[in-house]
């Protein structure tokens, strides 16, 4: 919203890709950029040392890795010496790689120097059997954050995909069919990783997680980045173009080319999960529409807005995904009372901006007219227009905090009489025809109300 005539509503339009090194922030490599590795390019190193099993598609993977670094701007490595784990050695790198290692493949110093590692910001991307590895070291453990415990025969599964902002997700559809060898964990690593995807164990036969089966998750972890993907055992794998771009995102998230949240995601309900029949319970306010498509919707005209209608909200966690093709304008309203007219939403509640431009009070990340973003912080978080971005609005009682891609970049408390965050409606904004901002998977998580606050109609725990 430039000026009075730009109202705003739920999440629009920007976008996602990834990153991380080791050592303090200041000596790492730059966030690689889609094209040929310049002088300065990020590195990755893929270590594949095996103390047990062996898989004969690991020359393919190292291969594929390589191929992906050449046309996206890192550098790759390849090494099975487990003396490359040294300060000073992994010190080059963005992420290392760990691809279908087995059993015990370091020794303690070299544990040691890997530790230091992530600890001073690095990456760490897991492939297969990298959680058949090391399993008397813990550090490691909560690294790939599970353990292999068995796996059935190769077959075809339904991969069910739960993120679909993460750069490693971000090019799949809900379902993702696909042949490998399935591998069940020792643990659940649903408390302390963002799920990004997970086995449906009634597509295949063999899996024993009783029906919550993550196969691919991130997090961040003891100050560094980890991403882990239970696929890739076989050599058909890595000539798979869904497969290779998932390795990618994992890989761009693991460096720091681009931005997710990855903090463990549990309680939400979908307000819109992307389909026709969820937009029953969203109606539009003025001019414009949302078009439908791929379990995208995409601003049309305006200026309006598509707000929920089916009930108003107390203390709670909104989250949406919102992308934006270039300077486009949009944004998600909070705690305005239900009415046909969008003014009313700008009017009574607050607008959380997106835009690619304007003054600090009215750019992405702003309550919108009442306080800038921390611009330092919403810069590093944020990902370019084309890419996927991940806000999460949390208000509790009168204080209003903005997350971008899992970082706090605002915090806003309300003293304004007129205007009240203690309950009211949700909704997106289509701004106006030159503008394009998509949103999808709206989900929200109603959290314990403020004490001495009103608590909305219905807003009881999921």
């Amino acid at each position: 919203m430039r000026t009075r005539m730009r109202l705003i509503t739920a999440a629009a339009a920007a976008a996602l890709l990834i990153g991380c090194t080791s050592g303090p922030a200041a000596s790492k490599p730059g966030p690689g950029k889609p094209g040929r590795p310049g002088k300065d390019a990020p590195r990755v190193l893929v270590f594949s040392k095996t103390a047990g099993f062996r898989h004969d598609s690991i020359p393919d993977g190292i291969a594929a890795v390589k191929d992906l670094g050449a046309a996206n701007g890192f550098t790759v490595d390849a090494t099975e010496d487990a003396g490359a784990f040294t300060d000073a050695n992994l010190g080059k790198y963005a992420a290392v790689v760990w691809l279908s290692t087995t059993g015990d493949v370091l020794n303690s110093q070299q544990q040691s120097a890997f530790e230091g590692y992530i600890r001073g910001g690095g990456g760490y991307v897991g492939v297969h059997a990298a959680a058949d590895t090391e399993y008397d070291w813990p550090f490691y453990g909560g690294l790939a954050g599970a353990w292999f415990q068995s796996h059935p025969a190769i077959q075809p599964a339904k991969v069910n995909v739960e993120d679909h902002a993460h750069p490693a997700t971000a090019h799949l559809g809900d379902v993702w069919n696909r042949t490998d060898e399935w591998y069940n964990y020792r643990s659940n690593p649903r408390d302390r990783a963002r799920v990004l995807a997970s086995l449906d164990e009634s597509s295949y036969t063999g899996g024993t997680m009783s029906g919550d089966h993550p196969i691919a998750w991130c997090q961040e972890y003891e100050g560094g980045r980890s991403f882990y993907t239970g696929g890739g055992h076989t050599k058909e794998s890595y000539a798979d173009p869904a497969f290779r771009q998932h390795l990618l995102g994992g890989v761009r998230w693991a460096i720091g080319a681009a931005q997710a949240d990855c903090r463990p995601e549990k309680g939400y309900t979908k307000l819109f999960d992307g389909t026709a029949e969820s937009l029953g319970n969203w109606k539009q306010a003025g001019p414009g529409s949302f078009a439908l498509k791929d379990g995208t919707l995409t601003t049309t005209g305006g200026m309006g807005m598509l707000w929920y209608d089916r009930r108003e909200l107390g203390s709670y966690s909104l989250k949406l995904d919102w992308r934006m093709e270039g300077d486009d304008n949009s944004g998600v309203f909070v705690g305005f009372p239900p009415s046909d007219d969008p003014w009313s939403a700008v009017d009574n509640g607050y607008e959380i901006q997106i835009d690619a431009t304007d003054v600090p009070e009215k750019t992405t990340g702003s309550v919108y007219g009442f306080q800038s973003a921390d611009l330092k912080a919403r810069d590093k978080a944020l990902n370019p227009p084309g890419e996927w971005n991940t806000y999460e609005i949390r208000v509790e009682g009168e204080r209003l905090r903005i997350y971008l891609n899992g970082v706090q970049i605002n915090d806003y408390t309300n003293t304004d009489p007129a205007r009240s965050l203690l309950q009211g409606h949700i909704g997106i904004q289509n701004h106006g025809a030159d503008d394009q901002v998509s949103f999808r998977d709206i989900r929200v998580k109603d959290l314990p109300s403020e004490p001495g606050s009103a608590t909305a109609p219905g807003s009881g725990g999921h």
